[in-house]
Order: structure tokens, then sequence, then C-alpha cells
């Protein structure tokens, strides 16, 4: 398909993506037209056309690209560690990678209903791929005897659950910085899991 003239690819895919992205966040995926994200971006609706093939390529293309870019970071980030040691990296990786996306972790976790069956199952084992690391170390902790928890993957999802949340209520403004934030977190996850 030929481009719109005056649009550049490398420009307006990006801004495609992030008006879609706000858009989402903020009306949900359902209540977002395809002409709505043009509007946003300045282009005809059919332009869309160039970049994406439908709102359900660009709803799972936002997800997967979060998933990619998580654990691309959550690699860079991870090492050799007792458990302990690793639960706390975990948690103040996962607080703070988070609390700088809340619109792609709304995304992510809000309009997985939204995904067709094939894109569901895709986003479905990037999730896992993310939650088998935490799992691996609470596994890890409970084998070393520093960690108590009866069912490491009901326990992997409880704490994914509470350190996501985050995003929801947590203000600059407010009384924690972000590094208090993630030691608050890292003092209660060792809890839950009876460190």
């Amino acid at each position: 398909m030929a481009r719109t003239i005056g649009s550049h690819s490398d420009i307006t895919g990006p801004r495609i993506r992030a008006a879609a992205q706000r858009l989402f966040a903020k009306h949900g995926y359902a209540a977002v037209s395809m002409r709505q994200i043009a509007g946003e971006v300045g282009v005809q609706a059919g332009a869309l056309y160039n970049y994406t093939a439908d709102k359900q390529s660009l709803l799972a293309g936002l997800m997967r690209a979060h998933m990619d870019e998580l654990m691309a970071a959550l690699d860079a980030e991870d090492g050799p560690a007792d458990p302990l040691t690793r639960l706390d990296r975990f948690t103040r990786f996962h607080i703070r990678y988070h609390l700088e996306r809340p619109d792609a972790v709304f995304i992510a976790y809000m309009e997985l209903r939204n995904l067709t069956p094939e894109n569901f199952a895709e986003i479905e084992t990037l999730r896992r791929r993310y939650e088998d690391r935490l799992e691996a170390i609470l596994r890890d902790g409970v084998a070393a005897g520093v960690l108590g928890v009866p069912d490491p993957k009901v326990a992997t999802l409880a704490v994914i659950a509470m350190l996501t949340g985050v995003t929801t209520w947590y203000r600059e403004t407010g009384r924690l910085s972000r590094d208090d934030l993630a030691e608050t977190y890292c003092a209660m996850v060792r809890k839950l899991v009876a460190a």
C-alpha cells in the first residue's frame, strides 16, 4: 500500500501506537474507534491501515511490545544471587518499570478480554514467561528454606497483582518517593512469602 503523502512511516507508525495506547487506557478498547485514533494523530482514518491491519492487531501489538520490552528490561537486571536478593530485585524492578508505564500496564492487564483467542494465547504465553521468573525465585527460596509458601504459583500471582496495583494509586506528589515505595513493597512481599 502507498503511504499518505507527507507521512513518514518512522514517525507516523509510532504516533499511531502512542495515540492508540493513550485512548485505549483512557476510554477502553471497545469505546475507541479507528477514526478517533486517526483524529488524534492527524491523519485520515484510511491511512491507519497502512500501519496496522485493524484495531485488534493494534491492541495485540501494543500488548506484545509491552511484554517484549518488559522481559528485555528484566533480563538486563537479572543475575545470579540468593533467592531473597533476587526477590527484592524483582520487586524493585517491577515497581520501577511499571510506574513509568501506567497506560501500557493498564492495557496489558485490563484489555485481555478484548483479544481474539489467538492473540490472547500469544499474550498469555508472554505473560507466563514473566510470571515464571518470579515463580522460579519463590521455588528456589522454598528449596533453600528461606521462603515458606505452600503454593509458589498462587504466591506468584498474588505478588504480581499486589505489585501491579501500585500503578493505580501512586502519585509522585505523595509522601513516598519511588525508592521509598519500592523498599516498602520489598518488606511487604517478604512478609507475604514468609521470608
